[in-house]
């Protein structure tokens, strides 16, 4: 049964992508808009989200929340329609565009010459962060979790390597191998923190306890790498801007700090999230134990 839903969506998907490829970037993410807005509770869990939702901001009442959530089923589906033209989302293009301004952060992190974790969550079109940090000249490694759909991961792996990000480390036994050798030579890494794991340490995050990776806090603490926070907002149709924050403030590390340093990760996702609740994806199910 599993099989034939996964092969539904991969059709569906199919169909989807090669209409947006015909009709342009412009049209494909207006497209995609309507399409989450009306049909994206049918791909994406609405009560998963209604709760988290509800976890996040408990002073917000219904309606503030369903507005919230409408708007993220329409964020959800102009990634969609985006996606088979993500390659034409370049710094500092006229349209479409991922802007960035603050070159000398990037010259100061270029001179670093320490291991350097780039962190972030789910939030706008999330794949032009890797795609943005790598085009500023980052030789970035970014970690990545297999879709649980076989017939579509395949796709979503070859428009990441050949227009995202050429060098995709997955999630697992021989991934962690390839994150540590990279680690070592000093090439940073590009991570998403903000999915529910089935494991990883129990931090709070809105206040709850919540699986969280430890991974940057390791890597922190066992080759001082610097973990630097990473956000892309949606500043209008077909344009983004990137923003690198300063490497968080760590000090006498050890791993007596791992919590910590997870908790002030968790923290900062948390401010992310705050700037606008619309922008992340809700669907995940973030607190599940």
């Amino acid at each position: 049964m599993k099989k034939l839903r996964y092969f539904a969506e991969f059709i569906i998907v199919i169909f989807c992508f090669s209409l947006f490829k015909i009709i342009g970037v412009k049209y494909s993410s207006i497209i995609g808009g309507y399409i989450g807005k009306y049909l994206g509770f049918l791909f994406r869990e609405k009560k998963i989200a209604f709760k988290n939702l509800k976890i996040a901001f408990p002073e917000k009442n219904d309606l503030e929340i369903k507005s919230i959530l409408e708007n993220t089923y329409i964020n959800i589906g102009k990634i969609f329609g985006e996606y088979v033209h993500i390659k034409k989302f370049t710094i500092n293009n006229i349209k479409p565009s991922i802007t960035f301004n603050d070159f000398q952060k990037i010259e100061k992190l270029k001179n670093l010459k320490k291991p350097i974790l780039f962190f972030s969550g789910h939030f706008s079109n999330f794949e032009l962060m890797a795609k943005g940090i790598y085009d500023l000249g980052f030789n970035i490694y970014a970690i990545y979790r297999p879709l649980n759909n076989f017939f579509l991961d395949p796709i979503m792996m070859y428009i990441r390597r050949n227009y995202i990000c050429p060098n995709q480390i997955k999630k697992g036994g021989e991934g962690t191998r390839e994150l540590l050798k990279q680690i070592k030579n000093n090439n940073p890494i590009a991570i998403m923190v903000d999915q529910r794991l089935s494991s990883g340490i129990k931090v709070p995050f809105f206040s709850q306890e919540a699986f969280t990776t430890d991974t940057p806090a390791q890597l922190a603490v066992k080759f001082d790498a610097k973990l630097v926070p990473v956000y892309l907002e949606r500043i209008n149709e077909l344009n983004y801007q990137l923003f690198f924050e300063n490497p968080l403030e760590l000090k006498n590390l050890d791993k007596s700090k791992i919590f910590e340093i997870t908790l002030l990760i968790n923290k900062k996702i948390e401010e992310f999230i705050k700037r606008y609740p619309s922008d992340w994806i809700w669907t995940h199910n973030r607190w599940k134990t």
